[in-house]
């Protein structure tokens, strides 16, 4: 029997109208993309206003994100799409701003803080597995949705150390879910230069979710600051990074700039995670062998920190499961400057696009670049290919601060859903890859799950 291929978009004619390019980048930007991007160096788009160069060369992006980042800042075209909820986060300045930022930021997320969130890790995926026993009958299950609410529970319990059973954080997560629901991942900010002020043409849904979800982490913020006031502050993620000052500045962060940063932690940190722990499922769904292998390592886990290092299948699945499903499929940077892309002058302004969603399955750096397999992780080939085209998290001095906390996620969740439960797939549900704000299915996931023995312990 012929090993069946994890779902891959259907990519577009090289040649379509601007008209057409618009529509179909609005509705998934995968789609959207021509079939040479997977063997290509370089590939140039021209629009009536700017031009687009997408990078595979290893070069070129060694240049764009690690050796000179600050020529290549990120573009507004997308951040633009997302102030009416991030203000000025970390996910959207550059320059000086954003170094000043990740200074506070980055002590929050260090070899020694990952130990401390480790136990809101663990009792998240563990309330998650319970709450999962209600559904287990074998019945399709639309499972986004609950890897949703298991990431979400997550971001609260690490950062603000309340379960998502509180009555903000659940209002908080519900309007993150509508949120994303009415927000497209680029609006006429994408196409049409302009200044700030210029008119977006958000939905009246889109802003009013933005204003709920902003009120909500106010009062949040507003209670844990009373709460660090009175020295009565859980040592959480929101406590570290609301007392650590920038050393050079030495100031803290303000009200009005730690809610900017407290949305984009649940966005990135809960909407990513959702994203990548439900294509893990679904990808162990499809290939059950691999699926009895994390079963095993899971039910031999101890559940404690020092034993993580037992889990390195369930960890390297996840890890396929990033290159498969990068959770972020793309990031624009632009040039400030003229600069020479392959032979070829690049004039200031233009947008420089650094796909995962390509790299990871680009014909040049992998062995069976769509093929789903785990074990290629403990080959030199893969190893060398990461070095150059692996980039779930970024690389360069803007590689995603909570990476490390990603990956303990990953596989913390994995084994404990692994432990509990069997996942199956349902015939004539084949999910369709989508660029959302992250990597989701067109109609959602669709998997059957049953206990692996008669209780959840």
């Amino acid at each position: 029997m012929t090993t069946p291929l994890p779902p891959k978009p259907p990519s577009r004619p090289d040649n379509v109208s601007l008209w057409r390019y618009m529509r179909l980048f609005r509705q998934d930007i995968l789609s959207a993309q021509p079939a040479r991007l997977y063997g290509a160096w370089m590939a140039a788009f021209r629009t009536p206003f700017f031009r687009s160069y997408l990078i595979n060369d290893p070069d070129l992006l060694r240049l764009v994100l690690s050796e000179r980042p600050d020529d290549f800042p990120k573009s507004d075209r997308i951040g633009a799409g997302l102030r009416p909820l991030l203000g000025e986060s970390v996910f959207v300045t550059n320059g000086e701003i954003w170094k000043r930022q990740r200074r506070i930021i980055d002590p929050a997320f260090e070899g020694g803080r990952l130990r401390d969130t480790f136990a809101g890790i663990k009792a998240a995926s563990d309330a998650g597995a319970v709450r999962l026993a209600s559904r287990a009958t074998g019945a399709p299950v639309e499972i986004e949705a609950l890897t949703s609410h298991i990431a979400a529970d997550v971001i609260f319990r690490t950062l603000f150390s309340i379960p998502i059973e509180d009555e903000t954080a659940a209002a908080v997560f519900q309007a993150f879910q509508a949120h994303q629901q009415s927000q497209p991942i680029l609006n006429l900010a994408a196409f049409i230069p302009g200044p700030r002020w210029m008119p977006r043409f958000f939905n009246r849904k889109t802003r009013q979710t933005a204003r709920t979800i902003r009120r909500l982490i106010t009062g949040m913020a507003d209670a844990r600051q009373a709460a660090i006031d009175a020295g009565a502050a859980p040592d959480d993620l929101a406590t570290k990074i609301m007392t650590t000052p920038d050393p050079v500045s030495g100031t803290c962060f303000s009200k009005d700039e730690m809610i900017d940063q407290i949305a984009i932690f649940f966005l990135a940190g809960h909407e990513t995670s959702a994203s990548a722990l439900g294509w893990a499922l679904y990808l162990l769904a499809l290939y059950p062998d691999w699926q009895d292998r994390v079963a095993a390592e899971a039910a031999a886990y101890d559940g404690s920190f020092a034993g993580l290092s037992s889990l390195k299948i369930t960890r390297d699945v996840f890890r396929e499961t990033l290159r498969l499903y990068p959770p972020v499929p793309m990031m624009v940077r632009q040039t400030v400057q003229p600069e020479m892309f392959r032979d070829r002058s690049v004039a200031p302004g233009a947008q420089v696009v650094i796909s995962p969603w390509h790299l990871h399955r680009h014909t040049r750096f992998w062995d069976n670049p769509d093929g789903f397999d785990p074990a290629r992780w403990d080959g030199d080939a893969a190893r060398q290919a990461a070095r150059h085209a692996y980039l779930p998290f970024s690389t360069g001095p803007r590689v995603c601060s909570g990476a490390g906390f990603a990956m303990i996620e990953g596989a913390v969740v994995l084994a404990g859903l692994l432990r509990a439960y069997r996942f199956s797939l349902v015939p004539d549900k084949t999910p369709v890859p989508m660029a959302q704000l992250t990597v989701r299915s067109r109609a959602g996931i669709w998997l059957r799950f049953e206990p692996r023995d008669k209780t959840v312990s």
